[in-house]
């Protein structure tokens, strides 16, 4: 019989396995990753169904990485879902359940050792997916050669030995997974970690054929044609760095049945205008609206709506190059972050579902055990306040000895994140005297080059959750985290999140509580980020598109169940 605080754990599982551990990484601000409406009415049973299954869709941004270790984005893990697949996937009820697992996983007493028997699958070649896919790939991750953000980022403190392979003291290949046999892989956990099942749906998670990757060497995933799928479709005709490719099904996929599309086309296109014409002019399947176009069809039959998770706020970096900046000053954040009016962004420049954020932990995400938002509980932050911005702000200048101050904002180049941009620049400039902003509008890429090696004075940034729990946002701003690419340090706020993960993992009302104190030293104390807005997304879609089902967490859509019916 398992203790009374494991059968808590458990049941604690089961509510967890509700979320994905899949997440969306960095996200584009103004970014048309989503591709579809939810539609969770298809099944696996017959359906009446086009004889052409092709589906036409627009990205908003290139795909940085198709390399499981290397993706951490929003575009990466959004194809990366429909080409690839793990022990789990969500369903279209968006509940983790076994995918490459063939069943529930065996559970040690002590809740630290998890078995899973692999079900029989292949990769795109024909080549069976063994449990050594699993243990090299996740190994990989951990590899300091391998340079991956995500790999330590989603493994450190959930699988045993992960934090000390970070930390350099041990090598990676100690990480506690194990191929038993081929059918048989075995995880060790650090400790009992109530969403670990979630997490086995996560792309970072996704397994690796040892011998094709270690034959591609340096080309390893750096095109459609150098990489193996095991997934419900195949990437084809990407080289890497294009604006068009495709996704066709994958006839060697264990649940191929359930697939009904045989080709889906992609095309990056950033400017809502030019989606808009494709969309008229039926070459795309969807289109997503801002501002003047989300009130141009606001009653058009073929309008549709979805509510995000994903919340955007300006990441204050506090050293560049090597030198403090004047962000470093608490009352310059502070002064930024209450500068500028969150409500006229969404309502007149997004104009797309968005709602304005006054927390980084976004609303209708996670609840506790009597239902209570957590958003509830620290209430609004950062609220705009030109008063109280200037007094900050004239305070945060007079320290610095200057009087004035020039800040770049990094933002992308999509159309709606350069509207977006603009707004912020004429906000912050108008209510805080002195102050001139620059603006760099760059591609998703560039952009998260320019994050990993710091360069840059204020971002437009973006994050999706890994899993429905605040942990998956309060920990990207621990000291040296590795996407903590701003230098924000503060050993209160570090401490907090060990005690979230250790000793008070367990007690759900106290962790709760330290959740909470956390963000809001982090967001209301020290500013050391602002939130803009919580996205919703606004979008044309053809009727006669079926079955695609849009996911809260990790990879934004799945296809899987998706199909054409009624467009001839």
């Amino acid at each position: 019989m398992k203790n009374s605080k494991f059968a808590w754990l458990l049941s604690l599982m089961l509510v967890v396995a509700l979320f994905l551990a899949a997440c969306s990484g960095d996200k584009e601000e103004g970014t048309e990753t989503t591709t579809d409406k939810e539609d969770t009415d298809a099944t696996t049973e017959e359906v009446a169904v086009d004889e052409e299954q092709v589906l036409n869709l627009i990205m908003g941004a290139e795909i940085p990485s198709m390399d499981t270790a290397l993706a951490s984005d929003a575009v990466g893990f959004d194809i990366l879902n429909n080409v690839m697949e793990g022990l789990y996937r969500l369903n279209q009820d968006n509940v983790a359940e076994p995918a490459i697992s063939a069943g529930e996983p065996t559970v040690s007493e002590d809740g630290l050792v998890y078995t899973f028997t692999l079900r029989d699958a292949n990769w795109s070649d024909g080549s069976p997916v063994t449990a050594n896919d699993f243990e090299f790939a996740w190994k990989r991750a951990m590899n300091p050669d391998s340079a991956s953000e995500y790999g330590p980022y989603m493994m450190s403190g959930v699988i045993k030995n992960a934090t000390e392979i970070s930390e350099g003291t041990v090598e990676y290949t100690e990480l506690g997974v194990k191929a038993l046999d081929e059918k048989t892989l075995e995880v060790t956990l650090e400790k009992p970690t109530a969403y670990f099942l979630s997490l086995m749906s996560f792309g970072t998670f996704y397994p690796q054929k040892e011998e094709f990757v270690t034959a591609q060497g340096e080309n390893y995933a750096k095109n459609s044609e150098a990489l193996l799928y095991n997934g419900p479709f195949v990437l084809t005709g990407w080289d890497g760095t294009g604006l068009t490719w495709k996704l066709e099904k994958n006839e060697q996929y264990w649940d191929k049945d359930s697939v009904k599309l045989t080709q889906i086309n992609y095309d990056v296109v950033k400017e809502t205008q030019t989606a808009v014409n494709l969309y008229t002019n039926d070459e795309k399947d969807r289109a997503g609206l801002t501002g003047e176009y989300a009130m141009q069809y606001a009653a058009d039959p073929e309008l549709a709506h979805e509510a995000d998770t994903s919340v955007f706020y300006f990441k204050f970096n506090q050293e560049r190059n090597g030198a403090k900046t004047p962000l470093a000053n608490v009352n310059i954040r502070e002064a930024i972050s209450k500068a500028f009016n969150k409500e006229d962004l969404v309502s007149v420049v997004l104009a797309n579902g968005s709602t304005a954020a006054y927390s980084f932990i976004p609303r209708d995400f996670a609840f506790d055990e009597d239902g209570n938002d957590f958003r509830d509980v620290n209430g609004d932050m950062a609220v705009f306040n030109v008063e109280e911005a200037k007094a900050a702000w004239d305070k945060g200048l007079s320290e610095l000895g200057v009087t004035e101050l020039t800040l770049e904002i990094l933002g992308g180049d999509s159309d709606l994140s350069k509207k977006m941009d603009e707004y912020l620049k004429a906000q912050l400039e108008g209510n805080l005297p002195g102050l001139k902003i620059s603006l760099k509008e760059v591609p998703f890429n560039v952009r998260l080059d320019l994050d990993t090696s710091q360069n840059y004075d204020i971002q437009v940034a973006g994050w999706g959750p890994d899993y429905q729990d605040p942990f998956t946002f309060l920990s990207l701003w621990e000291t040296g985290g590795g996407n903590n690419q701003m230098s924000y340090s503060n050993p209160e706020y570090d401490q907090l999140l060990k005690d979230i993960n250790g000793s008070l993992a367990l007690d759900p009302e106290a962790r709760w509580e330290a959740m909470a104190k956390a963000e809001k030293i982090a967001v209301g104390q020290d500013y050391a980020v602002a939130p803009i807005y919580q996205r919703g997304l606004m979008f044309l879609i053809k009727p006669y598109v079926k079955g695609i089902v849009k996911h809260p967490f990790g990879g934004d859509y799945s296809y899987k169940w998706a199909y054409i019916e009624g467009k001839n």
